[in-house]
């Protein structure tokens, strides 16, 4: 496996930034503002997707509108060296953590994490703490978001539905 980056030119970069600013644009609009044909951008578009360099298009949505109205970081300390496949096969079984990596420093991870509020986080924290090669954990909640346009500030997906009701 090549673990060099797949090469691709500024055409191909102004693609890529015309996509990451709205994947909805169509390829003649992409491809007025480039200079290319829409079946030019079509084929670099392919090519890019087929080369990993485009993983998917997804829709950013505001996360309260799916019920999580709670936001925060969670450092996981493990007894000691937790493989990441380990932790990986822990995370999965919360759909509450939107995203979690292996980080250097003092923490093993760092799980972002949503919920419906406290009382759900609070719940959530409980469950993970809860694997027997979990140490401890520090949490850092999210106050507000100061790149309201990150990929980071919106969801992937909704709520536990047992409180859906609510929200209505």
């Amino acid at each position: 496996m090549n673990s060099r980056p797949a090469p691709f030119d500024d055409l191909d970069r102004k693609i890529l930034t015309a996509l990451m600013a709205n994947a909805r644009r169509s390829f003649a609009e992409i491809g007025a503002e480039i200079g290319l044909s829409a079946t030019a951008v079509k084929r670099r578009v392919d090519r890019l997707r087929e080369a990993g360099v485009i993983t998917g298009f997804t829709a950013t949505v505001k996360p309260s509108a799916l019920g999580w109205r709670t936001e925060a970081y969670v450092e996981v300390y493990c007894e000691g060296a937790a493989p990441p496949r380990r932790l990986a096969e822990v995370v999965r079984n919360h759909p509450e953590i939107t995203a979690a990596m292996t980080v250097t420093g003092g923490a093993d991870a760092l799980l972002h994490v949503r919920a419906r509020d406290v009382a759900h986080f609070e719940e959530v924290l409980e469950r993970i703490r809860t694997e027997p090669f979990i140490r401890k954990t520090i949490s850092v909640m999210v106050l507000s978001h100061l790149l309201p346009e990150s990929p980071e500030a919106g969801a992937s997906h909704a709520a536990p539905e047992e409180d859906a009701a609510e929200l209505r």
